[in-house]
């Protein structure tokens, strides 16, 4: 995933409660809605507009809506459906950070703790100091750390080679990264990178003794009841009923290992899911008070992002006249081979709206070149779902 904190901007452009309290059956329970005005609409434009296929999921208090449009697979001419997987890439990083958190509101470690802590020698070299990093610098980009995803030449064995299969370990993706020096010094400015949540998973290991992904299971998968929703390491296949995913020349592109993603973006999931899980995490039901606030304090520089940690708060405009206000939304985002998609959340709870599209080019996005067809029906989608 090279995308930084891209998705959601692109698409808008386009574009103390224990965990076992919570019941599984709770989405069953909430009662279906015809969609929001307008949001059938969006998706058809954006289909008409370049995107094979899209899925969305919207809710406005109890009552939730499921809708697609175009194709989950052009090969076949199979339709796409709202409950077919497909790739969330970096909304993998909101579900590492709740880990952390909880981990934190469990006394077993800090945020203030430094990366040397957890992970000694790990970062190391070429002006880089685990020492002077934090979890919390992790966690919400500010630690400096270099990130090689944003290299043509690190994806060369996929897209040049079309090896689709091959793997990348953590640790071979963070070697690369302290190889190069640190882009400032930790808590001094904001760049986005993956790396950060690659060594994020790492403490995860080395805190509860288990693999990162069999926590996130644990912890939130299990309790919240999202069967649909997998971390593969090394699996290039998306399994059971998916979204196929596309670059610009229509190229299939859904085999692609998830290896170099891991922690930072490896995740596949649904519509459901996917707001589910933000659901839960947004209105406090998976963090103690004190985490929660950690969550959502947001980073203060010039140019960057408000973003929280593993999350981002963004205004959603609701309309063209000057004295409509924007409403605001706390938001994960996904950009990587061959999907695209945005999960936003109002930030009184009561509104939601889970996209995700199918076509996502890497190599134009390592080109600094615009990776999906140019389209507003995104952006008319979110103002559907979560405007008054």
């Amino acid at each position: 995933m090279k995308a930084r904190a891209g998705a959601a901007t692109l698409l808008a452009g386009l574009c103390a409660v224990a965990v076992s309290g919570i019941s599984p059956t709770a989405a069953a329970e909430r009662a279906s809605a015809p969609p929001p005005a307008g949001l059938k609409e969006a998706i058809e434009q954006t289909v008409a507009d370049g995107f094979p296929g899209v899925v969305v999921y919207a809710r406005r208090g109890e009552r939730e809506s499921k809708m697609a449009a175009g194709l989950a697979d052009t090969a076949s001419g199979e339709r796409a459906r709202p409950d077919q997987r497909f790739r969330i890439a970096s909304s993998t990083k909101s579900f590492v950070s709740t880990v952390l958190l909880q981990l934190e509101g469990e006394g077993r470690l800090s945020l203030d703790d430094s990366a040397e802590k957890w992970l000694p020698g790990v970062v190391q070299g070429n002006g880089n100091a685990g020492n002077d990093i934090t979890i919390r610098q992790l966690l919400n980009h500010t630690s400096g750390i270099y990130d090689p995803t944003k290299e043509p030449e690190f994806f060369a064995p996929y897209l040049e080679h079309q090896e689709w299969d091959h793997v990348y370990t953590p640790r071979e993706v963070i070697a690369r990264a302290i190889r190069h020096k640190p882009l400032f010094a930790p808590g001094s400015d904001w760049s986005y990178s993956n790396t950060n949540y690659l060594l994020a998973g790492l403490v995860i290991e080395a805190v509860t003794h288990r693999s990162a992904p069999s926590e996130i299971r644990r912890r939130i998968l299990a309790p919240l009841g999202l069967e649909d929703t997998s971390f593969p390491l090394t699996d290039p296949a998306i399994h059971g009923s998916h979204l196929h995913g596309y670059d610009l020349t229509g190229r299939d592109v859904t085999r692609f290992s998830p290896s170099y993603d891991w922690t930072a973006g490896a995740m596949i999931s649904t519509v459901d899911d996917l707001a589910r899980f933000h659901r839960a995490l947004f209105t406090g039901k998976l963090l103690r008070p004190a985490q929660q606030r950690e969550l959502l304090t947001t980073v203060q520089f010039p140019e960057a992002p408000a973003y929280g940690l593993g999350v981002q708060r963004m205004d959603v405009p609701c309309g063209s006249e000057p004295d409509t206000k924007p409403i605001g939304a706390w938001a994960t985002d996904g950009a990587g081979p061959g999907f695209t998609s945005v999960s936003l959340a109002t930030t009184d709870g009561e509104r939601q709206l889970v996209l995700a599209a199918n076509v996502y080019d890497l190599g134009a996005d390592l080109k600094d070149e615009r990776p999906v067809p140019q389209s507003e029906g995104p952006r008319k989608a979110q103002m559907a779902a979560l405007c008054h």
